[in-house]
């Protein structure tokens, strides 16, 4: 229910569903470093989740990166909808 809300936000904006794009793939991204993290609370010795965690916290990284470098203006508002923090720039 969450993704199909957040691709109406995505569609009105681009005038067409593109479940490809960097938001939507930040969005799922960040949906899943959410759930686990709090499975990793009950958990803490699941390594092999928290190394999942650590890689999908490169891959949402990267595409942050990305997008910063390509659209200012996007990333700004993907920052504050998502309510996670900016990136550091080098």
């Amino acid at each position: 229910m969450l993704k199909n809300s957040f691709i109406s936000v995505i569609s009105q904006k681009e005038k067409e569903e593109n479940p490809g794009s960097v938001e939507f793939q930040v969005f799922c991204f960040t949906n899943k470093i959410r759930r686990l993290t709090s499975h990793l609370q009950l958990h803490k010795k699941d390594f092999l989740s928290q190394r999942g965690l650590r890689k999908i916290l490169g891959k949402r990284q990267r595409l942050l990166v990305y997008l910063l470098k390509k659209n200012r203006a996007r990333y700004k508002e993907l920052i504050s909808q998502l309510n996670i923090r900016e990136t550091k720039t080098r």
